[in-house]
């Protein structure tokens, strides 16, 4: 395992709101998820057709990562094939197979069976950031942060891995549960170590020590 990791970026979603290293950057109560993701969509100004055409998990996930790299520029600091991502959720691809099924009651949507896959999140955010390094997706009964902190240390032991994309990245019952953070070897002003415990923090607290 790689005992020097740091986090140097995190985002955390919860419901309809998202913060970005615990500071609030878009927030907006009592409207439907759909509605949460097209709004925040729309308050980020990015410009990136394709996500009109993702489900609702891809949107979550994409969104998110767009917070995450706000300040970075992956491409131009590390080599496409030197960054990984590493996702998980609980739910895996339920919320666009439930989506499907209703539409094979008229017309079977092939825009949605194409997302009838959970690790689609991975490769829209793979897409979006010319990221070609490792990439995997796990399933799990809830976010486990000593999992993650193994398992993203172990992707890090490769030599040329730099930095991975990592997280937790679920939807249930229309409410998102995001845990997403950079992890780079270098420590960055104001990061913090990448651990079980850390991780364990941010997912319940949102914590964030500079």
């Amino acid at each position: 395992m790689v005992n020097d990791l740091f986090i140097t970026q995190f985002v955390r979603v919860v419901q309809h709101q998202a913060q970005n290293n615990q500071r609030v950057v878009f927030e907006q109560q009592g409207v439907s998820l759909d509605a949460f993701l097209a709004d925040w969509y729309n308050h980020l100004g990015s410009n990136y057709p394709k996500f009109f055409k993702m489900d609702r998990p891809s949107k979550l996930g994409f969104l998110a990562t767009e917070v995450l790299l706000d300040q970075r520029q992956l491409a131009g600091e590390y080599s496409s094939e030197s960054v990984g991502i590493v996702l998980s959720n609980a739910q895996a691809s339920l919320d666009t197979d439930q989506r499907y099924f209703e539409s094979t009651k008229t017309f079977a949507s092939p825009g949605l069976f194409v997302y009838t896959l959970p690790n689609i999140v991975a490769g829209e955010i793979s897409i979006r950031h010319h990221v070609k390094g490792e990439t995997a997706f796990f399933v799990s009964p809830s976010f486990d942060a000593e999992w993650m902190a193994n398992y993203v240390s172990l992707v890090m032991t490769n030599p040329n891995t730099e930095a991975c994309i990592a997280g937790w990245v679920d939807i249930k019952d229309q409410q998102a549960d995001v845990l997403l953070y950079l992890t780079e070897k270098k420590n960055e002003s104001g990061s913090i170590s990448h651990n079980t415990t850390t991780l364990d923090q941010l997912y319940k607290k949102g914590l964030w020590k500079s």
